[in-house]
């Protein structure tokens, strides 16, 4: 059913992980100018002027097919077996994309040694608690199915 609770689980694993589009993930301080990640790009501001140097495109394309993957997960709610098969793959995707992420927050100026973490940083980590979340309430589910399958 569409209206269980691992649905609300799916959708906050979904949202978390586009946040990463518009929450930094590090930053830094170098040179009189500010330098911040977000999953979409390296940015740089100077003298109150922002503006982006580098395009992080198949980071962005990836960040935003995972969070598509948890949200179309919601709607396969009759196949209970695909489901969780979509769930562990978006999990190992989020591994992927973390991976991914901690690989880009090395280009920033100054080295990834000199940089503070921002919440984006922890997103996939809350985005991972999620699906394991919605795959408990699945196994609740069948384990409810099954219980009633006995009683009859």
């Amino acid at each position: 059913m569409i209206q269980r609770v691992q649905s609300i689980w799916l959708l906050l694993a979904s949202i978390t992980i586009l946040l990463l589009l518009f929450v930094p993930i590090v930053s830094s301080q170098s040179a009189g100018s500010e330098y911040w990640i977000l999953a979409t790009g390296l940015y740089k501001k100077t003298n109150g002027v922002a503006g982006k140097i580098e395009y992080f495109k198949p980071l962005f394309m990836n960040t935003v097919a995972v969070a598509m993957l948890c949200f179309a997960t919601i709607f396969t709610f009759k196949k209970r077996i695909g489901q969780k098969r979509l769930i562990i793959f978006a999990m190992i995707s989020t591994l992927f994309l973390g991976f991914w992420i901690f690989d880009a927050a090395q280009n920033i100026p100054g080295g990834i040694a000199s940089v503070n973490l921002g919440i984006g940083a922890f997103l996939p980590l809350i985005s991972l608690i999620f699906c394991a979340l919605a795959l408990r309430g699945i196994r609740k589910d069948e384990q409810l199915l099954r219980s009633a399958d006995r009683l009859r």
